[in-house]
């Protein structure tokens, strides 16, 4: 019923006018002295006519409306002619839209280019800066005093930035990027605490795990990726006290600490972009570490659950420690 008002409205004119006409002439006929039966029988056929000639223009206009409809729910041009071959101003705007669409798809393939070749940089500059560190690294563990213990954990702090740039950068690809198979949980968690002992040795941070034989499917590289990046937080947030890692027969992973917490109006904020929180501002200003806060590990954290479509939830408590839980099998964002 809109349409077909809009369609009247849109004719408005030419409706007046031939109305006028029909009108007109069968004044001048009956002026002219013509019989009612001819003037009635002229008014019937310029009636039927215009009725005809009028359904015909609704077909084609309520045809030409789907397509633009189409192209709306779409948001896509695919090409389509919406030209109203009646119409010279239709044509126009559908040769003007056509015009934008051409240049966005321009505008959008350049910065398709571009981005492209800023992540072939960035992933190069990343690969090649790993080499230094890694020489670095074989230099300082060649004497074993406070020192180099301290330059050892620093330089470990670098190549955790450096990982979470490139894991940053990576999460940018397409879903080519998973190698989803069946891995060992226990091997995943075991590779990582291994890579993490010296920083709960420095740190002087007990630490608890019970293996568990549980096999999932998914990408063992991420899952790697998620877990350390559980582990830094957990790390970085715990100055007394020790963390917990658990694996449950359900396949959950559960990283538990004794550390600050999260406030509770933080809690519901800690996954997005950017947000560090009370406790990442204060940790940023006096950590004992001299650590900051980015605010890019937890929202990275939940990029690669919905990348591995698992779960990610989260429990803290102020001053008691937070515990964060990775369900293999749940795809679900939750804080508690």
């Amino acid at each position: 019923m809109k349409f077909f008002t809009g369609f009247l409205r849109d004719r408005m004119y030419p409706i007046i006018w031939g109305v006028s006409a029909v009108v007109l002439t069968a004044l001048v006929f009956w002026l002219y002295g013509l019989r009612w039966e001819a003037i009635i029988y002229t008014v019937m056929l310029c009636v039927v006519g215009g009725i005809a000639v009028g359904f015909v223009d609704f077909i084609r206009e309520l045809r030409q409306h789907r397509l633009r409809l189409r192209s709306i729910r779409t948001a896509s041009y695919e090409h389509m002619d919406l030209r109203d071959e009646y119409g010279v101003a239709a044509t126009d705007y559908s040769e003007l839209v056509e015009a934008l669409w051409h240049r966005i798809e321009d505008m959008e393939e350049r910065q398709f280019t571009e981005r492209r070749e800023t992540r072939d940089y960035y992933t190069t500059w990343v690969h090649q800066i790993k080499t230094p560190l890694a020489v670095m690294q074989m230099l300082v563990k060649s004497e074993d005093t406070e020192q180099s213990r301290a330059i050892a954990a620093e330089l470990f702090r670098t190549e955790q930035y450096v990982e979470m740039a490139l894991g940053y950068i990576r999460l940018g690809d397409d879903a080519s990027d998973l190698a989803v198979r069946e891995v060992d949980l226990d091997e995943l968690v075991r590779a990582s605490i291994r890579r993490y002992a010296p920083q709960f040795i420095a740190r002087k941070l007990s630490f608890s795990y019970e293996p568990k034989k549980v096999k999932v499917v998914t990408d063992g590289k991420w899952f790697t990726f998620l877990l350390e990046q559980l582990l830094s937080n957990a790390v970085k947030y715990t100055y007394e006290g020790g963390v917990t890692v658990t694996l449950t027969d359900d396949a959950k992973v559960i990283v538990r600490d004794t550390g600050i917490g999260i406030a509770p109006d933080d809690v519901p904020r800690i996954f997005e972009k950017g947000f560090t929180g009370f406790n990442g501002r204060m940790e940023s200003s006096d950590n004992k570490d001299g650590g900051r806060a980015t605010g890019l590990g937890l929202y990275l954290c939940k990029k690669i659950a919905h990348k591995l479509n698992v779960g990610l939830s989260v429990e803290s408590e102020v001053g008691r420690g937070t515990a964060f839980t990775i369900d293999m099998q749940k795809e679900e964002i939750t804080v508690d």
